[in-house]
């Protein structure tokens, strides 16, 4: 019973029919109230689902609504994009300083700079 009018009225009104307080409905009653409004929700939109899967005029005002709501329907509006695909992060500074140290054409090699290390005879 609680199950039934928690999908439909508020939990004060289900205490008031069932004489409790509604700290007491929802101590022993907290699964019903929880599941209630899933369950009842699932229950419509299987009769939308089959009513729009179905034949008749029924079916095509059902589908519409189903594809509205869950789809993304309108008539109003193009349907949405779809994501664009993730962006390549930026290069850091390290790795803007490595290309740019490796794009320097003609740049002298860190050798020919310090020299071989050896002493002079």
């Amino acid at each position: 019973m609680v199950e039934a009018m928690a999908a439909v009225v508020t939990q004060e009104e289900i205490a008031i029919v069932m004489e409790i307080d509604t700290k007491t409905l929802r101590r022993h009653y907290r699964v019903e109230l929880d599941r209630a409004l899933v369950i009842a929700n699932s229950k419509v939109g299987l009769n939308l689902f089959k009513i729009a899967t179905g034949k008749g005029r029924e079916a095509v005002t059902a589908a519409i609504f189903w594809m509205k709501t869950r789809a993304g329907w309108s008539e109003y509006s193009p349907p949405p994009k779809p994501p664009a695909p993730p962006k390549e992060p930026a290069p850091g500074k390290k790795e803007l300083a490595e290309r740019e140290a490796n794009e320097r054409p003609g740049d002298p090699e860190w050798g020919d700079l310090v020299g071989t290390g050896r002493r002079p005879n």
